[in-house]
């Protein structure tokens, strides 16, 4: 038991700038999912997150010769904002350095709390190792975002905090997991002060640096990381962090994006307000651990930890909520190319309401429809539907899993293109920045030809896209080569049963 951060959560010094934030009991999802849920309100903080906790926390117990040296922090956004009201209340000089593909708001937002920024690289980890050069240089002082004993204490008061708030021991408490701050310090103290609530911390599919050092029994490093949660985007978990996290944590449960929005939107449900992805984590999280696990009557607490979302992003979050939820199906349906075939299919579907209906001509005996069906009573009623159409002689294939269907080829349908002869299809994120386009056509002056290109961008430091690239059998590897030494992390879908459908 690591006795030694609950002695440094007491001591803490959080309450001169965060403050104790309440305790909400959530009717909404208390009923529909049969249980006492409660939202621990870090979205109220001054900075609209959890971090001005650990970053105030750390800064407070520097010696005055520290505090004359100044501060410096790299972060892309919530710890950036906590390091910089922090060190303007406590009067002592800040440096963040975010990288370039960071938003202007979150960018604009740092500046107006008095921090100087620095814009550096173009992912969190250029960002990171010249923040530590330039605080080696300085000799300033450098505020980890998370592998910190004072910073992992700071975020350990919320966990007091709900322990006071709650009338009785909660069951379960549910903690989003990105370094590791938040679940090191609230796991400490939970099972220190509360042994029997079960800690449950909660990651992204696309980021599970906690499963994956759990399931090791050691640190591990992703090759790759999910930017949709960019609040807890982090390739690895803190040392300090894990050496906690991995007494005090009972379990992990991975989410996905679709049911990270359909999380946000239970937040707004019940509070009116807009979670960040990061914020809504662990919402998504339990109110899957409920379904595995078949929950009845527990006292549940999950943290709301930030509310710093862009305003463009709700577009896509709307998108993948209804999915997220169960209460829409996509589906990709073949049927006859004659008169009356639109009319049967239609009365096949029933009653249900018809979200997004995508076709065009193409052949002259099949026609394939690319179709979104409005579902009430969630999977079960998903796999009646399939099996209902298939019984009556539908060619059907689900598509509501498939990332390449909802992000790309549902705003595509259109035709296929069989004069592309040798078509390789990619999918990968593409940075948000001035020049990112040229940079990487430049790099396509092999003779390699672009058959298809989609972008689509969702408010964050990275784009989505699509690439179709006509290659010979022997350039795959070179152009994957390719792709690896230019630093984009991809996906081959040439064999994307939605691709080959309606666009290959």
């Amino acid at each position: 038991m690591p006795i030694n951060t609950v002695k440094k959560i007491l001591q803490a010094k959080v309450y001169d700038l965060a403050i104790q934030t309440p305790l909400d009991h959530a009717p909404r999802l208390s009923q529909r999912l049969n249980n006492h849920v409660y939202l621990k309100r870090e979205d109220l903080q001054p900075v609209f997150s959890f971090k001005i906790r650990g970053a105030y926390n750390r800064i407070s117990h520097l010696t005055q010769a520290q505090k004359d040296a100044g501060v410096i922090a790299a972060s892309a956004g919530n710890h950036a904002q906590g390091v910089a009201m922090s060190a303007a209340h406590l009067g002592i000089s800040a440096q963040i350095v975010m990288p370039k593909t960071t938003p202007p708001i979150k960018v604009e937002a740092v500046k107006r709390r008095g921090a100087k920024v620095i814009l550096k690289g173009d992912s969190y980890d250029e960002a990171y190792a010249y923040a530590n050069v330039l605080a080696q240089e300085k000799k300033a002082t450098f505020v980890h975002p998370f592998d910190d004993e004072l910073v992992i204490a700071g975020q350990g008061t919320i966990a007091m905090e709900i322990l006071r708030q709650l009338q009785q021991q909660p069951d379960y408490v549910f903690i989003p997991v990105g370094g590791g701050g938040i679940i090191a310090g609230m796991s400490a103290y939970i099972k220190y002060v509360s042994p029997e609530t079960k800690v449950i911390g909660v990651e992204p599919e696309d980021a599970p640096t906690l499963y994956k050092a759990m399931e090791a029994n050691r640190r591990v490093r992703l090759k790759e990381v999910g930017i949709f949660a960019d609040g807890v985007a982090v390739a690895q978990i803190g040392k300090e962090t894990f050496r906690i996290a991995r007494q005090c944590v009972d379990e992990v449960v991975l989410v996905t994006t679709d049911e990270i929005c359909a999380a946000i939107k239970d937040v707004f449900d019940d509070t009116r307000t807009l979670a960040e992805p990061a914020g809504a984590l662990s919402i998504a999280g339990m109110k899957k651990f409920v379904h595995t696990h078949h929950l009845t009557d527990k006292h549940l607490v999950a943290i709301s930890s930030g509310a710093n979302i862009n305003f463009d992003r709700l577009r896509h979050v709307a998108e993948r909520a209804e999915l997220g939820e169960k209460k829409e199906a996509l589906i990709a349906v073949e049927i006859p190319e004659k008169p009356g075939s639109f009319l049967a299919f239609c009365k096949a579907l029933g009653r249900r309401g018809i979200t997004e209906f995508n076709y065009r001509y193409d052949d002259a005996n099949a026609a394939q429809i690319f179709c979104g069906v409005e579902l009430r009573e969630g999977e079960s009623e998903q796999l009646a539907l399939l099996d209902d159409l298939k019984n009556k002689g539908y060619k059907v294939v689900d598509l509501s899993d498939n990332e390449t269907a909802k992000l790309h080829i549902r705003y595509m349908v259109g035709g296929h293109a069989p004069q592309a002869e040798n078509e390789c299809i990619f999918r990968f994120m593409f940075p948000e920045r001035p020049g990112a386009l040229l940079d990487f056509l430049k790099g396509l002056s092999r003779g390699w030809n672009i058959s298809l290109f989609h972008y689509r961008n969702h408010g964050a430091a990275y784009g989505r896209v699509m690439l179709g690239i006509q290659l010979q059998p022997a350039e795959k590897s070179v152009f994957k080569k390719f792709l690896t030494e230019n630093g984009y992390a991809f996906t081959e879908e040439t064999d994307n049963p939605a691709y080959k459908l309606f666009v290959g």
